[in-house]
């Protein structure tokens, strides 16, 4: 059996589509911390199982019958780390035979902000009896491309990235990444830097979705502080406004960047390519209409 932990998200629910392609649905489990609403996951023949970090006695009966488990990093940033703990406890303590985790592109070396929780995390799961396979996901194209329709809006896109390289992926290849590794022989110990195969800078992107939309789009870029205070009049909490700043600051010296091809290798194809994503965007901004 492989237990998805957050599997109502929006990576878990992709990630279960894709081992719909490589297993049959009796052996995933949804772990969730919410399970009445998981309804659309029971119609695919799923079973369903609470599973709440903050709850580690769901995780032990969430685990029961367990081979395999895909621990999604915790969308709680700042509280993290105590709740992965939770999960290596439970999967240790039901003889888990392989741990998957989602972590940071080039996470043992980035000064990211983001990237602290992820280290302390990969940190524990060395510490562990747990076979495990790192999965370190970079930056994903739907981080910009979701804000797609405010760009239109005000016809611009601020940053501070400068003119820093992101290797982004869509959603769906990370997911993929995840599948296959949860149900390929052999991946305990490894540990995967996965990107996109190729790469923008804001002004780029910018550009793209100026050709696409055929609005003309300007890239503003702003030093860090600015940058943090136009995220907090736009109504993000300022510690995760400040953090958001921190990692396109941290883009811009090349910590968003990769060109292994890892991703392309683990999954047996191209990674989706950036106008895709605008492309699915626009449709989607077109149907909300």
């Amino acid at each position: 059996m492989i237990v998805v932990t957050g599997a109502n998200g929006q990576l878990g629910q992709q990630v279960i589509e894709e081992l719909l392609l490589r297993t049959a649905a009796e052996n995933i489990i949804a772990a969730v911390r919410n399970p009445e609403k998981a309804e659309a996951l029971r119609t695919l023949g799923i079973q369903v199982r609470k599973g709440d970090y903050d709850q580690p006695e769901t995780l032990k009966s969430a685990f029961e019958g367990a081979r395999k488990v895909l621990l999604i990093s915790s969308s709680a940033v700042g509280q993290r780390v105590p709740q992965h703990q939770a999960v290596i406890h439970a999967a240790e303590a039901a003889g888990v035979e392989l741990l998957a985790y989602t972590s940071i592109l080039h996470c043992d070396r980035s000064p990211m902000r983001l990237a602290k929780e992820h280290q302390q995390t990969e940190a524990l799961l060395h510490a562990s009896t747990l076979p495990s396979v790192i999965l370190r996901n970079g930056w994903y194209s739907e981080n910009y491309t979701m804000n797609i329709p405010v760009m239109l809006e005000m016809k611009q896109l601020f940053g501070c990235a400068g003119e820093g390289r992101f290797a982004s992926a869509s959603r769906r290849d990370y997911a993929a990444a995840a599948a296959v590794a949860l149900t390929t022989d052999n991946q305990a110990g490894k540990t995967y830097e996965l990107a996109g195969d190729n790469s923008f800078n804001l002004a780029e992107f910018a550009a793209l979705l100026s050709e696409q939309s055929k609005t003309h789009i300007e890239y503003q870029n702003l030093n860090e502080q600015d940058y943090t205070q136009g995220l907090i009049q736009a109504g993000l909490p300022e510690g995760f406004a400040a953090i958001l700043a921190d990692a396109e600051n941290c883009a811009a010296k090349g910590w968003l960047a990769d060109d292994s091809r890892q991703l392309q290798s683990l999954i047996g194809r191209a990674t989706t390519p950036l106008t895709d994503s605008i492309q699915a965007a626009l449709s989607q901004k077109t149907k909300t209409r």
